[in-house]
């Protein structure tokens, strides 16, 4: 039997704390190495991945992938621990290229780099052979064209990455949970027809996916729900061994808490069916999922099911979207919110003066309603409550720029054309991504890994 497998989380999303995985590399490094995983894709990250690379070839990877790798780079490298991320999203050569160029630049050896291919299927879907996403139904056709179709595609490839010597995994749109999974089946030999094993292993994966929240990060909620250490928490760790038994934990000396009420939060996160959250691998089952606190931040999970995988896999689809304007302004002191109120008057006024009153728009009332409002202002014009300061956000959606562009500057104009007392204007425009849900043949997605 083999010896337990050390899997940590270095990021949970794009954006997420660049340092991380220091702390992570450091424990796993010193108890003889293991994977650190990082997953940095959502579905609109992919479109606006595909987006860059169509600006620039060597652009579409994780804008922050040399701040998140460039610290452990040379201790995963020396200390015999794997890296896995999908931060290749649109573009995993690419990714691939600037990994190692780090390495030259840090004076490391080159290290083995497998790219992960088969996800992106843009030159092979067709509308006629997919089946909608059920929860897609009732939105309208997308404005724009095609950006990006990629199916969510398992764990095969990243084990047989790892197996073939591979010291990093660059992957695109591969499954949340794959990114542990390939590295235990290639730790542990597992046998991809053992399903409640490769249950084990996407469950260990749905817990360390998210980096922070299994450790209390999105947990925390005072004073119901202490957390200690918020600016320094510690990302997991989990230990898995060959029966799929699992372990969470922290690295020492790190902020956050691991308990059965935090791994109980993640195992429901996102899971729709608890007897059946459907993933390329693997259809798992947590009705039987037992959580026991074995220790201070420690807690060994057990139990997973598993079923067959489905016939389909899901994919995402990115188009073009219309534009994004908002706006910002904001009114302090005695009086601001009847201010405020006659600025949303005549900002209402002065789109239909210039012809751009038919544009979908919402007005905010930040620090009076701007969570729980409607699109037409209800709670903000009927609010007479005493505000210190009021920023209003004005949102347009508009088939053209130019209708954006005009809409964001009647904002502008608020600085002096009243009513008095605004400040601090911010404005943006943008495209729109929009992104779809369908299901596709497994046929037409080709999978497979070559080393750089």
């Amino acid at each position: 039997m083999t010896e337990p497998c050390l899997i940590g989380s270095g990021a949970g999303f794009s954006g997420d704390r660049v340092d991380a995985a220091i702390p992570v590399v450091a424990e796993i490094a010193e108890r003889g190495g293991g994977t650190i995983i990082f997953e940095t894709i959502g579905e609109r990250t992919l479109a606006l991945g595909q987006l860059a690379r169509g600006s620039d070839p060597d652009a579409g990877f994780e804008p922050l992938l040399a701040q998140m790798l460039g610290p452990i780079l040379a201790p995963c490298l020396k200390g015999n621990v794997t890296i896995v991320g999908n931060f290749g999203c649109a573009n995993p050569p690419a990714a691939a290229r600037a990994i190692a160029a780090m390495a030259a630049e840090q004076g490391l050896p080159n290290p083995r780099i497998a790219i992960v291919h088969g996800d992106d299927i843009r030159d092979a879907f067709d509308p006629a052979k997919a089946e909608p996403w059920p929860e897609d139904g009732a939105l309208p056709p997308p404005p724009g064209p095609l950006v990006s179709a990629n199916a969510y595609t398992g764990a095969h490839e990243v084990a047989a990455a790892i197996r073939a010597g591979a010291q990093i995994v660059v992957a695109g749109r591969i499954a949340d949970p794959a990114l542990v999974l390939g590295p235990l089946v290639a730790h542990h030999g597992w046998d991809w027809d053992d399903l409640d094993l490769c249950a084990a292993g996407t469950l260990a994966g749905h817990l360390l996916e998210c980096g922070s929240q299994v450790s209390g990060g999105y947990f925390a909620d005072p004073p119901r729900k202490p957390v200690p250490g918020m600016a320094r928490i510690g990302f997991p760790i989990g230990r898995i061994e060959a029966d799929g038994t699992i372990e969470i934990f922290k690295p020492a000396g790190t902020g956050g808490r691991i308990d059965r009420a935090t791994v109980t939060e993640q195992l429901l996160y996102e899971v729709h069916d608890p007897a059946a959250y459907v993933t390329p691998d693997v259809t798992l089952d947590i009705t039987g999922v037992r959580i026991e606190e074995t220790g201070p931040d420690r807690v060994r999970v057990s139990g997973a099911r598993g079923h067959p995988r489905p016939g389909m896999l899901k994919a995402t689809l990115g188009y073009h979207g219309d534009w994004l304007g908002e706006a910002e302004i904001s009114y302090a002191g005695p009086g601001c919110l009847e201010r405020a109120k006659l600025a949303a008057a005549t900002l209402t006024e002065r789109l239909a003066i210039r012809g751009l009153g038919d544009l979908p728009r919402r007005i905010d009332m930040i620090g009076v309603s701007s969570s729980f409002d409607d699109d037409g202002g209800s709670l903000w014009r009927d609010a007479d409550l005493p505000a210190p300061d009021v920023r209003i956000r004005l949102a347009v959606r508009a088939p053209q720029k130019a209708q954006a562009d005009g809409a964001v500057q009647e904002v502008l104009a608020l600085y002096c054309c009243g009513p008095a007392g605004g400040g601090g204007v911010r404005t943006r425009v943008a495209r729109r991504v929009e992104t779809r849900s369908c299901l596709v043949p497994r046929s037409i997605v080709t999978e497979g890994f070559a080393f750089l």
